[in-house]
């Protein structure tokens, strides 16, 4: 929510110099007829809106979550189950307990003291920015900013990490999540694929090679799974690799 409020401020920031500025004229021709005109700021608005759905996929905990879901269910054997719309309102809702800090922080001093009065938009966008960079900065790795940063040709004009712009900062960030993401999933899948090599060679040694391993492992995967409680392991260990708890 606060993340939408920031979106919004952003777009607003361009028109902020214009005040009273109506969102629909309404323009009456000689005949009578009426014309009604949407303004831009409200077509900014909306065109900002629609790209919501991808700043929350990339410059938020979801990228790791969702992916380390994926793994675990290819790791498991399931296909469908949990199908697709769970694993994504999973991811969401634990991305909204992971972010809760930041959103607060950018509820505190940007987005309050702006429906307030108490800043511009432009002012509150700069406030609202400052948690979400801190927050992808403790999550990014520097040999990643390096890489982009050279990439866009800026050598030797940043102090520091905390001096690189968004342009950089959010594709670096999305790097080092997806490395993470695939770290992590890598260890879940070793456990699994162990019990896969243990099932094969046992159906080997009894002749039974017609028999699919994947079929004779799966419950044996689930009840693992659940006998260490997996799903409690799986998203306090995502949570803590945020740095929470």
């Amino acid at each position: 929510m606060w993340l939408c409020m920031a979106v919004i401020l952003l777009t607003a920031a361009d028109v902020h110099a214009a005040p009273g500025l109506q969102a629909v004229t309404v323009t009456t021709n000689p005949d009578g007829s009426q014309d009604y005109t949407m303004t831009l700021q409200v077509l900014a608005i909306m065109t900002a809106l629609s790209l919501l759905p991808a700043f929350i996929m990339m410059m938020t905990s979801f990228t790791r979550i969702i992916i380390v879901l994926s793994i675990l269910r290819q790791a498991i054997g399931l296909q469908q189950s949990p199908s697709n719309q769970i694993l994504i309102g999973v991811a969401l809702f634990l991305s909204m307990f992971i972010m809760a800090p930041v959103f607060e922080e950018i509820n505190e001093k940007a987005l309050q003291p702006y429906l307030n009065e108490e800043m511009t938009s432009l002012e509150a966008f700069e406030q609202a920015k400052q948690p979400m960079r801190a927050f992808m900065l403790s999550q990014t790795r520097v040999k990643d900013l390096e890489t982009f940063v050279e990439l866009g040709d800026y050598q030797g004009q940043f102090d520091g990490p905390e001096d690189v712009p968004m342009n950089v900062l959010i594709p670096a960030f999305v790097t080092s999540e997806l490395k993470t993401a695939f770290q992590i999933g890598f260890m879940l899948f070793i456990p699994f694929l162990i019990l896969d090599l243990v099932v094969a060679s046992i159906l080997m040694a009894m002749g039974m090679m017609m028999l699919s391993p994947m079929i004779v492992s799966l419950p044996f995967k689930l009840m693992l799974f659940v006998l260490v409680d997996g799903w409690n392991l799986i998203f306090g260990t995502l949570a803590t690799s945020f740095g929470m708890g």
